[in-house]
């Protein structure tokens, strides 16, 4: 007696992530934006003229915000050849150098769940080599997407507002 291929027992993990990613989301959408308050104020509240850029009174101030909605890159490479995910990646996420990620969904193209896991954890690891400044601290998560190649990629990077 064979067993089914599909378990549904097996989807649980899955929409516990999913779960725990969306109430993620409510709670950072839920922050507010700290600078909406001093956005009506008039000239007579604002800082001195005499202030200089650099001072703390002109730098934004409170919690940071993430961007709404993703910049989305893929990456190709051979799984295990980090020497190439790294140049990709560097390669997918020149135009937005200077900015800071907040986290990162990654999605490994396989045609089996956990292959296609394990190379969405394969690309994460090379984020850090790839650009230091823009992932250090970054939270990642490992996704599948089905599909009959591999060595393929889809990110969603989600960056920070300032």
């Amino acid at each position: 007696m064979s067993r089914p291929r599909f378990q549904p027992l097996h989807l649980a993990g899955w929409l516990f992530a999913d779960l725990l990613l969306v109430l993620a989301l409510v709670a950072m959408g839920d922050q507010g934006d700290p600078l909406a308050a001093t956005a009506g104020r008039t000239d007579a509240a604002s800082p001195s003229p005499s202030a200089s850029a650099g001072d703390a009174a002109t730098r934004p101030q409170g919690p940071r915000a993430v961007e709404r909605h993703p910049v989305e890159v893929s990456v190709d490479a051979a799984r295990g050849d980090r020497t190439a995910m790294v140049r990709g990646l560097r390669r997918a996420t020149a135009r937005y150098q200077g900015r800071q990620a907040a986290f990162v969904l990654t999605f490994g193209r396989h045609p089996d769940p956990g292959a296609g896991g394990d190379y969405a954890h394969e690309v994460n690891a090379s984020l850090q080599q790839a650009r230091p400044d823009m992932f250090r601290g970054t939270t990642t998560r490992d996704f599948w997407k089905g599909g009959s190649g591999t060595g393929h990629a889809d990110l969603e990077i989600y960056f920070y507002t300032h």
